[in-house]
């Protein structure tokens, strides 16, 4: 009897310790991070608190020309970025090549397609299109007007926008080097070239929503806003010791959030006060927030951006566009250039990159950077007026596929625009 008491008692005692050894592991796999997160804060209201290196995506040579299969909701298909490609014979492969991601690092054969120019592509890709650079020509640069970004590590050096970087600091941020949303959208804001608003003043926070951990590998990305919410107000306290003649205007943050996720109310309510305080706050909950959205446009790689008959509904969404065109509504929408982009590139301070198929991250910016472009000339203007105007001076574009004719949207135009707003 005592034996088999015993021996009950050590399998109890076995149990009971694979039982918290397994609790400790799903605790610890859910709760603790696989990366560092950091805070590395400024003194003051300016500054560089510091300096990421250039990311290195380590590509060798590439086999063999991937395939592009024509579905866009699989990403990534012809990412030739940083890749050597110089000993492949792809004469023949125009139709893939039109679909490829590819940058200044990337190593073509001394033979390409014909109609797959690079260097048009590229320069095609930089411009922020619809006659932007006309606005640019005449002094409307955003000079004189400050925005702010809320992305990830930034490359803070790249020449399309060391010169407007006013302010980088990092809240819960990953430890890693640059990363390719944050350049992207900062040149798409700010850029020398690449800008909407090439003179304006960028205060950049590098931050991550959430964190990595080990049951990330199975359950993906545990999204956590309270981080966001923190770098929202930390913008909203660098503001208010900004003189007024350089007040942040707009705040770009290429994300959204709703109820169900961690840190909702912390990032609704954080929002909230920066409306409160006169600034344009734009994400891919925009929506939310305004009586009003926003959505990109395609364009073909070799097509003008000047060009308002280039614009098509953008790879990711035009199947549900001629799909369902009647709840497409002009006065709710204004449309912006998203896809065929060349932006700053995470790999060096002088690299480019050109995205084939960008997403709704390419139009926050655009939009935010759009705005101060307004305040440059009309210092007095509101969100509220901004968006109004905007979708009052759009160009309703009309498009056509199979013999049948739709109405894109309402395209921003930036010059009607301008005139309308300036006081």
């Amino acid at each position: 009897m005592w034996n088999r008491i015993k021996k009950f008692s050590v399998k109890k005692k076995v149990c009971f310790s694979i039982i918290t050894i397994l609790v400790l592991f799903i605790v610890f796999a859910f709760t603790f991070p696989i990366n560092k997160y950091q805070d590395c804060k400024v003194n003051g209201n300016s500054g560089i608190a510091r300096v990421p290196k250039a990311v290195d995506y380590k590509r060798g040579k590439l086999k063999e020309l991937p395939k592009y299969d024509g579905n866009p909701r699989k990403l990534w298909q012809m990412d030739l970025r940083s890749y050597d490609l110089s000993e492949l014979d792809i004469k023949n492969n125009l139709k893939d090549l039109m679909y490829a991601d590819f940058d200044s690092k990337t190593k073509w054969p001394s033979s390409l397609p014909k109609g797959f120019d690079i260097n048009t592509i590229m320069e095609y890709g930089k411009n922020p299109g619809l006659n932007l650079r006309k606005l640019h020509k005449k002094g409307i640069t955003g000079k004189g007007v400050s925005m702010a970004i809320i992305d990830g590590t930034l490359l803070t050096d790249h020449e399309e926008y060391k010169d407007r970087l006013k302010f980088y600091e990092e809240i819960h941020n990953d430890e890693s080097s640059a990363d390719m949303h944050g350049a992207a959208v900062s040149s798409i804001a700010v850029g020398k070239t690449v800008g909407v608003a090439p003179e304006a003043d960028l205060y950049y926070i590098a931050e991550t929503h959430g964190k990595f951990t080990l049951s990330s590998l199975v359950t993906g990305f545990s999204f956590d806003f309270t981080y966001l919410a923190k770098s929202i107000d930390r913008i909203i306290e660098v503001n208010k010791t900004l003189p007024k003649e350089k007040k942040i205007r707009a705040i770009s943050m290429s994300i959204g959030w709703d109820k169900r996720q961690k840190g909702f109310k912390e990032v609704d309510a954080a929002v909230k006060r920066a409306k409160a305080e006169g600034i344009l706050v734009v994400s891919t909950s925009f929506d939310q927030y305004y009586n009003i959205d926003f959505c990109g446009l395609g364009r073909d790689s070799m097509k003008n951006p000047e060009d308002f008959k280039s614009y098509k509904p953008a790879m990711f969404w035009s199947d549900s566009f001629f799909k369902n065109n009647e709840r497409f509504n002009p006065s709710k929408n204004i449309m912006v250039p998203m896809d065929s982009r060349c932006t700053a590139s995470p790999t060096g301070t002088s690299d480019y990159v050109f995205y084939k198929q960008g997403g709704l991250s390419w139009t926050v910016p655009y939009v935010a950077a759009l705005y101060t472009l307004c305040c440059q000339v009309n210092p007095d203007i509101t969100p509220d007026e901004f968006l109004k105007s905007a979708v009052d001076t759009g160009n309703i574009v009309q498009i056509e596929k199979d013999n049948k004719k739709y109405n894109l949207g309402t395209i921003v135009n930036p010059e009607k625009l301008i005139e309308k707003v300036r006081k």
